[in-house]
């Protein structure tokens, strides 16, 4: 999932995956009806044109809503983990936060139970959420690469192994 994207179902064999920086994903999950959905927010307000735009906090939130709803959610119920809003380098380093304090203050406005969160600091996140059980793993992603080291004597060369 990207930036301005949201997806939510009530299949258990789906894992949804994002990669953050100074955006949030905000996770929901509705236990009883097990259905679930994320999305991704690049900022927390618009840009005063009066558009809507999934890349904005307050869109991105009613849609995942309104969507989880139709499924058969019920608001009450919904449980919400949030992950994200690092302070990038350069001009994203104040967006992380502001995104940090939307996505909080909209969760306690609509009064839904914030049950987990890693937000802030200053390193990327990768998300893997199941959205009809609720349950996420984060991995931080690494600022540098290990340096490559030659391959050993004897190893066969051209081989990839992926994993």
């Amino acid at each position: 999932m990207v930036q301005g994207e949201y997806e939510v179902t009530d299949d258990p064999g789906v894992v949804l995956s994002t990669l953050l920086g100074s955006c949030v994903a905000t996770c929901l999950c509705d236990p009883v009806a097990r259905v679930g959905g994320m999305n991704h927010f690049l900022l927390a307000e618009g840009d005063g044109s009066g558009r809507f735009d999934e890349r904005y906090g307050t869109y991105a939130m009613e849609v995942l809503i309104n969507a989880l709803l139709k499924r058969g959610a019920r608001k009450s119920r919904l449980e919400a983990k949030l992950f994200g809003g690092a302070a990038m380098a350069g001009r994203m380093a104040r967006i992380g936060e502001s995104n940090c304090a939307f996505a909080l203050n909209f969760l306690e406005t609509e009064a839904i139970r914030l049950v987990s969160s890693s937000l802030g600091g200053e390193r990327a996140r990768r998300i893997r959420y199941v959205p009809t059980t609720g349950h996420a793993r984060l991995l931080f992603v690494r600022d540098e690469l290990p340096p490559l080291s030659a391959a050993p004597a004897g190893a066969p060369q051209g081989d990839v192994t992926l994993f």
